[in-house]
């Protein structure tokens, strides 16, 4: 790859200086970097700091510099011309790790490492962010929605989130509820925070493997490590493979497989994707682990604006409503109002209030009662463009307080099979 000279002569010097990495990006951007790529996004021209520098001058300091700082940060350890670690014959006591070569792939972003000048140009390649590490399931619905997007991993979901409301990325796809282990009630909550929009929903299969390190038999496994959705559901298998191991809980099904690859652990299996096996060169020991084969995760596709509501295909809205004193005796007149229209649901959620979570009910002549209070997510099967919805909308909003549509989008029609193969 070429590597452009700054226009800065200070910074050109200190290109010369430091051998660049190619690939690193800046783990901060500082305030004044933010301030001129917000200029050179809403006007359109190159952005100039007060000190002379140029956009392309930030972005190529800073990721100098942080190349810097991460090389300084490890040292160096020789390799093979196979990309292996050597051992040392002559030490009997330093064991070999037999360590497996895990390609670059990018870090996840975090709340520490967000770096604006990452905006995506207009007109560039779709970038969808995810939450996870490359070879996660969510990577694989990002994906499915987009087979051409750069998918871009988060450590978190709020983080995949704030990327799409940084325009760091432009659709984030989080999994919302899964056949088995039921709904994701984080993104629930996430979905009420942001501002984000629903414009579209993938429904995967979820195929589980247990991976180990090349090499490694069943009888030298003392542990698995997974994340707790994917331990719960290949719970029976696991013991009917005769396996007696610790279930360890991870962050994600990728990132387990990746802290396996990395620190050479043989006594250590992991439940992940094939996909991930082939990422961080493991191997499969087990196919097809999960105890139900009709395991399902339905995502749901974000982006800064909404889709545009259409008659022509099947689609589905999305809602969320409450109400600050009637609380959960409303829920029946919502749902009436769908019902008198023959407008079919298809999910609906309850969850706490977060600003008011209890109500207190004094009565002089039964007393004191604490009631919970709750929002309710409902999905139903008609287009914002239906006048059915419309009005169904309009007499729900007499019965509540409170009324945020999440998304008008179209629906997943895609078949798939839930056989065991």
């Amino acid at each position: 790859m070429a590597h452009v000279l700054p226009s800065s002569p200070a910074l050109a010097g200190l290109y010369q200086q430091i051998h660049p990495a190619t690939g690193l990006q800046p783990r901060r951007s500082s305030t004044m970097q933010t301030r001129c790529i917000h200029q050179s996004i809403y006007t359109g021209q190159p952005s100039i700091s007060p000190t002379g520098f140029t956009r392309t001058d930030w972005q190529t300091s800073c990721a100098i510099l942080s190349s810097k700082a991460i090389l300084d940060s490890f040292p160096m350890i020789p390799t093979s011309s196979n990309g292996h670690v050597p051992t040392n014959d002559n030490n009997s006591s330093s064991p070999s790790l037999e360590l497996v070569p895990v390609p670059n792939l990018p870090r996840p972003l975090s709340l520490t490492n967000f770096d604006l000048s990452s905006s995506p140009p207009h007109g560039s390649q779709l970038r969808v962010a995810y939450q996870g590490a490359p070879g996660a399931y969510s990577e694989g619905a990002a994906s499915t929605a987009y087979p051409d997007c750069q998918p871009v991993p988060c450590d978190q979901f709020d983080v995949a989130f704030k990327a799409v409301e940084l325009w760091i990325a432009d659709r984030a796809v989080l999994p919302v509820e899964n056949s088995l282990g039921g709904s994701i009630h984080r993104n629930y909550d996430l979905l009420l925070r942001h501002r984000l929009h629903i414009v579209s929903e993938v429904q995967t299969s979820v195929h589980h493997c247990l991976l180990t390190l090349p090499g490694v038999r069943k009888d030298n496994l003392t542990r698995v490590i997974s994340h707790p959705q994917a331990l719960a559901q290949c719970e029976h298998t696991i013991t009917e493979l005769g396996l007696n191991v610790v279930r360890e809980s991870f962050d994600d099904t990728a990132a387990a497989a990746e802290y396996v690859a990395t620190n050479g652990l043989r006594d250590t299996a992991v439940i992940a994707s094939a996909r991930a096996a082939e990422l961080y060169g493991l191997q499969v020991l087990e196919d097809g682990i999960q105890d139900d084969p009709r395991n399902v995760t339905r995502f749901l596709v974000l982006a800064r604006e909404p889709a545009i509501p259409r008659l022509d295909r099947p689609f589905k809205t999305s809602i969320v409503f409450g109400h600050e004193k009637e609380g959960t005796s409303s829920l029946f007149k919502v749902l009436s109002a769908f019902a008198f229209r023959d407008i079919k649901l298809s999910k609906i959620e309850s969850r706490p209030h977060r600003f008011s979570p209890i109500r207190l009910v004094d009565d002089a002549n039964v007393g004191t009662a604490k009631h919970f209070e709750y929002m309710f997510y409902l999905d139903f099967q008609a287009s914002m463009a239906d006048v059915r919805a419309q009005n169904a909308l309009t007499e729900i909003q007499e019965y509540t307080s409170f009324l945020r549509v999440l998304g008008s989008y179209p629906m997943d029609m895609t078949p798939w099979n839930t056989s065991s193969d």
